[in-house]
């Protein structure tokens, strides 16, 4: 995928998914999905800054 769709899709996790490092979520008591968003949410970051 281009870096373009990377950074559009960060603009969009960060206006619809949580921040989880604003609530201050422990990782070893978060839940599946909530390791999913993280997981998601960095693999997208990761790719964006590329």
């Amino acid at each position: 995928m281009s870096k373009a769709i990377f950074k559009i899709l960060a603009k969009v996790n960060k206006a619809l998914l949580p921040s989880y490092t604003k609530q201050q979520l422990d990782l070893a008591k978060a839940k599946k999905w909530q390791l999913a968003i993280i997981g998601w949410r960095y693999y997208v970051t990761k790719n964006a800054l590329d």
